[in-house]
């Protein structure tokens, strides 16, 4: 069954407070496991509640129970080493409001040893959404040619010669996946690809080469990769999200789409493409020329970076600007990206998130008034 939601968030919200003090609780040791799943069930169905309280017809689980958007790989397999926190929030991290922050590639990050896989990613999430709520559930998974990052010339190859190998587990433990989500229930599932916008910035794309790929290998291979996971869970509808970074309300790169458009808009087998468009880092529409037109462009024009939005009349507008290029039945909006891309949160409050969801659902609505 496609998916025909004119509006959806892309997956992460904010952890309540207790949930914080319960990881690290949890992590101290002074809350067993079991308490700790029944504080990570309650906080679940508070987001879920809230997601239906403002009219969201696809409802996630804000990614609660993971560390980071891309941590359930390493929570699941063995073979990885120094994949605490410090793996999901390195780099040269930009922002107007909260200042700008580096952080160091942990130097111990690697692949060590071939992976092992002990439990699912994302079973767990799915299954108990599922329980809780009649709207569409959507599940969120990275793309595999993220976790390229986990691969280093220095200190992998004694597990995996080449990056090619690496990805190929990766890829097998994904594909594996989503035929048991599908299997479950689930009708629609996310891939996140922040890595593909990275390669339009040199330093980026110098790091990713430096794995082994060229930037034109980035772009053919690592999409293939994408659809040997969408392809294996067919029927399920795919959404596929492209962003610049997302933690602590800061950004890594700016630049349009152009350089990255032909190869991932045309080549990506996804169904819809959810593409950060909230401001002037994004580029203009134009790229959306280059989109299939069996593909649903989901623009996110609502920022989750900070408490402020442009009025419903300047958004309505963008999607206006948006449909020249697009046929409007082929429209949706979105917010830019989530609101906790890692356990830590972006800089607003729970108030300013209900807000942004409204804003997303109301903007739909007057968009896109036929439904």
């Amino acid at each position: 069954m496609a998916v025909t939601a004119r509006a959806e968030h892309v997956g992460s919200l904010l952890r309540p407070g207790y949930l914080l003090e319960a990881r690290e609780a949890r992590a101290a040791g002074r809350l067993d496991p079991a308490a700790f799943k029944a504080v990570e069930d309650r906080a679940v169905r508070e987001v879920i509640a809230l997601q239906q309280e403002v009219g969201c017809p696809v409802v996630t689980d804000g990614e609660l129970r993971r560390d980071s958007f891309q941590s359930e790989l390493v929570a699941a397999v063995d073979g990885i080493a120094g994949a605490g926190m410090a793996a999901w929030l390195w780099g040269d991290w930009h922002s107007d409001v909260v200042g700008d922050v580096s952080r160091d590639r942990p130097p111990d990050l690697a692949v060590v040893a071939p992976l092992r896989q002990r439990r699912s990613l994302a079973a767990e999430e799915f299954t108990f959404l599922r329980a809780h709520t009649g709207r569409l559930a959507k599940v969120t998974l990275p793309s595999p040619s993220l976790f390229a990052n986990l691969w280093s010339p220095e200190r992998s190859t004694g597990a995996y010669p080449t990056l090619d190998a690496f990805l190929a587990d990766v890829v097998g433990i994904l594909r594996d996946e989503v035929r048991e989500l599908v299997r479950l229930g689930c009708r629609y599932v996310q891939l996140d690809a922040p890595h593909y916008p990275l390669l339009v910035d040199p330093a980026w794309r110098a790091f990713y080469e430096a794995r082994g790929w060229s930037v034109q290998r980035w772009l053919s291979a690592g999409v293939e990769l994408d659809n040997t996971v969408i392809d294996a869970g067919r029927p399920a509808t795919f959404g596929f999200h492209l962003c610049r970074g997302n933690q602590h309300s800061r950004w890594l790169v700016a630049g349009g789409y152009e350089a990255i458009a032909e190869p991932v808009f045309g080549g990506v087998r996804a169904d819809r493409l959810l593409l950060e468009y909230d401001d002037e880092r994004s580029g203009g529409f134009d790229p959306l020329r280059l989109v299939p037109e069996d593909k649903v462009v989901v623009l996110g024009l609502v920022t989750t970076k900070t408490p402020s939005h442009p009025g419903d009349e300047e958004l309505v507008a963008r999607v206006a600007e948006a449909s020249r290029l697009v046929d409007p039945e082929r429209l949706a909006v979105s917010t830019q990206c989530g609101f906790a891309t890692s356990v830590a949160g972006n800089a607003v409050s729970e108030d300013d998130q209900r807000r942004a969801l409204a804003t997303v659902v109301r903007t739909a609505a007057r968009a896109f008034p036929d439904g």
